[in-house]
């Protein structure tokens, strides 16, 4: 195994910079601003960004086929709220629908 001295290595992105990292995935060396660390890796813009979309990818298919099942459920709980609101509403006495309760009594008694 060869071991590399980063004090004679240069940014390749920054020519007048000196290097501080070498990206594990391109081999490239780079300064500070050219170097991100992401889960525990330090690694160049370059390779964070296809790195990143790869993962991303993955997540959209994920979301593609959640999101019909996200709608067809929530009008399922939809038609279920009202069907048995509508139920509710049925068994009720028609003194009730028609605002005439409150003359009679309690709950129709004359």
């Amino acid at each position: 195994m060869m071991t590399v001295n980063l004090e004679r290595q240069r940014c390749a992105h920054h020519a007048d910079r000196e290097a501080v990292a070498r990206c594990p995935q391109c081999e490239r060396f780079f300064c500070r601003e050219c170097i991100a660390e992401h889960e525990g890796r330090v690694l160049c813009a370059l390779c964070l960004s296809v790195s990143h979309d790869r993962q991303g990818g993955r997540r959209t298919y994920v979301h593609r086929l959640l999101a019909p099942l996200q709608f067809a459920l929530g009008l399922i709980v939809l038609w279920g709220f009202f069907y048995y609101l509508g139920q509710t509403l049925m068994v009720l006495p028609d003194q009730f629908h028609e605002g005439t309760m409150w003359q009679t009594g309690a709950w129709g008694d004359p």
